[in-house]
């Protein structure tokens, strides 16, 4: 595997903002020689936002919004040459902007007078098969290992931090392993499945010995769109909001999406890509199994298997709705609730037709299935006031539940 030892390159791939707590161990999946990855971290919300507003109509999905600020901003700091720069722009290939990115992102560009910077995407649909990037065997194990590395330190931290007694150090110790993790990734070594166990089980004990306060928090869950559930410029930095109104917020691992994205989009018919897509999913069941069962053995909370919680869920939730987040949104809310954790907040950015349909759709059923629980949709938007969707957050927060959990 290639060892990667140089931030020197002479090309430069920007990967705008989406996994915050997996891109820094990710973005190794996409580094080669000659080309560099760098994530784009710009949090200036009203800066990006005006930014993308300039190039991209009012109309467009708040998330891709976001992502088209973040880029020219970017560009026009003057740090990347043009000619020697690309945009990778991970895409699910679906219907609404999963496949109108790329030429949404050409026509930014080329408005903004960078019209020599190129765009590369990573699908598994084919979509615009000339600048899609192949996914090699070293890719893929990059890509695995950044994945969970990424679920596990935000599930932990997420749980942790709110009740430090000295304030900085579940950050301090998310950041060491941050950096222990991305060196082996960079590096190509230690990536094995036995090291990723063992290494499953020194986080969780790091994080088990930070000295807690004995305080009871009530959880609320998040369940949005991919882009708003894990990026803070997209949910208006939503966890440290919960915390700071004496809350643990409760976020799922992507790689419940990562297995949802598989079953749901695996080709119909019998080939050597389905068996691919099926030995990927077995793979990733087993791994996701053992991240759980260590998170709960060191006195943690965490979904369910994804198995388990699309075993329970079918009664309730169709599976034709694959597109985008799909029926993975209702899935995790059911999951969520039979967890015991009753409050919900679903987050759904303005112009995701998928969090329409697949996502409030939805919800009203749930609530009377589930009559003991809470579901609160909230909006983040362009045009959206913060004022309100603050305020739709309080009234979960501040909501009195029956004691008592059941079914209708």
């Amino acid at each position: 595997m290639y060892k990667i030892r140089t931030n020197k390159e002479e090309h430069t791939i920007l990967l705008p903002a989406t996994l915050d707590d997996h891109f820094p161990l990710i973005r190794f999946m996409f580094w080669s020689k000659g080309y560099r990855v760098v994530p784009l971290t710009d949090s200036d919300e009203f800066a990006v936002r005006e930014e993308g507003l300039k190039y991209v109509n009012h109309d467009i999905c708040y998330p891709f919004v976001l992502m088209t600020g973040q880029v020219v901003r970017a560009l026009k700091s003057g740090r990347y040459d043009p000619k020697k720069t690309f945009i990778l722009m991970p895409t699910a290939g679906d219907a609404c902007r999963g496949a109108c990115y790329l030429g949404l992102m050409r026509y930014s560009l080329m408005r903004s007078h960078f019209p020599d910077v190129r765009i590369m995407t990573i699908n598994v649909r084919h979509v615009d098969g000339e600048v899609n990037l192949k996914i090699g065997p070293s890719m893929a194990i990059r890509g695995l290992f950044g994945l969970f590395y990424g679920d596990i330190l935000m599930i932990l931290a997420n749980q942790t931090r709110p009740y430090e007694v000295n304030k900085g150090d579940t950050d301090a110790l998310y950041r060491l392993w941050m950096k222990r993790l991305s060196k082996d990734i960079r590096l190509g070594r230690n990536l094995t499945l036995r090291k990723m166990k063992r290494n499953f089980e020194l986080i969780a004990q790091s994080f088990r010995e930070i000295p807690r306060k004995k305080e009871k928090r009530q959880k609320i869950a998040v369940v949005a769109e991919f882009y708003v559930k894990y990026c803070a410029l997209g949910n208006w930095n939503i966890i440290p909001f919960l915390e700071e109104n004496n809350c643990e917020a409760v976020v799922n691992g992507a790689s419940w999406y990562g297995l949802y994205y598989i079953d749901s989009h695996k080709p119909q018919k019998h080939n050597p890509e389905r068996l691919a897509f099926e030995a990927a999913k077995k793979l990733m069941e087993h791994v996701q199994d053992a991240m759980i069962r260590t998170i709960r053995k060191n006195g943690f909370h965490c979904m369910n298997r994804y198995d388990t919680i699309d075993r329970y869920s079918r009664p309730l939730i169709s599976r034709n709705l694959t597109i985008g987040d799909g029926w993975l949104l209702g899935t995790e809310t059911i999951g969520f609730i039979r967890g015991g954790i009753r409050k919900v907040l679903c987050i759904a950015p303005f112009g995701c037709m998928a969090n329409v349909c697949a996502g409030r759709g939805v919800y009203p059923r749930i609530r009377r299935e589930y009559p003991n629980s809470a579901i609160i949709v909230t909006e983040t938007d362009s045009s959206g006031s913060k004022l309100n969707y603050y305020n739709r957050v309080r009234m979960l927060i501040d909501q009195k539940l029956p004691e008592k959990q059941g079914t209708r």
